[in-house]
């Protein structure tokens, strides 16, 4: 997966544009924004991710104390940009232990989100219960923005999805119980809108969280 773009919903291989699609395509899957290979962490990696993005770079600024950026990556193309970004990063637990975050921003029918979810995709869907009242709230851009709990995601982990500048964001923490993050109103900046104190971001060694499949 390091080395080629891959299908955003199942990691598998995808076919790029040619004489009979005018889209890269997956077997399984049809016509998707490809993912791009994943890198580690680094503050210039996390600048391509930036810079070619069309959709928010959601991560926790300042970070907690002790935290750091274990990777980034976005599905899209040199044509199409960055239409779904990922953004993960580690540290203490709030029960002890280490916990890890990926925050995910996409389009609608992309299916990042839900891959890392651990759901069927591409949307979070009718489980989302958005009529009832919110599970969590986070401020992201300085807007308050409910997130509810994803209940059909594995037991390993604990998901919130809901919707911050017209796009599906995602919150998918392990183990389930760091889930207790998403109860402090988590303070989000769109790294697209961040100055160059990013500059000064501590980073970790790549989390394998960006690399497994379904």
């Amino acid at each position: 997966m390091r080395g080629e773009p891959s299908c955003p919903k199942c990691g598998g291989r995808v076919r790029a544009p040619g004489l009979f699609a005018d889209a890269w395509q997956c077997s399984a899957h049809g016509q998707v924004h490809p993912m791009q290979p994943v890198v580690p962490p680094s503050v210039e990696a996390l600048g391509v991710v930036v810079h070619r993005a069309q959709v928010p770079v959601w991560m926790p600024w300042p970070l907690p104390v002790g935290w750091l950026f274990t990777g980034a990556a976005y599905a899209g193309d040199d044509r199409s940009g960055g239409r779904a970004t990922a953004v993960t990063c580690s540290g203490p637990g709030p029960l002890g232990g280490m916990g890890e975050l990926l925050l995910v921003a996409e389009e609608l029918g992309v299916g990042l989100g839900a891959r890392y979810a651990g759901i069927d995709g591409p949307d979070p869907g009718s489980g989302l219960g958005i009529d009832a009242v919110p599970d969590a709230k986070v401020l992201a851009a300085g807007r308050p923005t409910p997130l509810w709990h994803v209940k059909d995601a594995p037991a390993d982990r604990a998901v919130f999805a809901g919707e911050a500048r017209g796009l599906w964001l995602w919150a998918v923490i392990w183990p389930e119980q760091s889930g207790l993050l998403m109860y402090d109103e988590l303070v989000l900046t769109d790294l697209r809108d961040a100055g160059g104190e990013v500059d000064l971001l501590p980073c970790g060694a790549l989390t394998p969280r960006l690399l497994t499949r379904p």
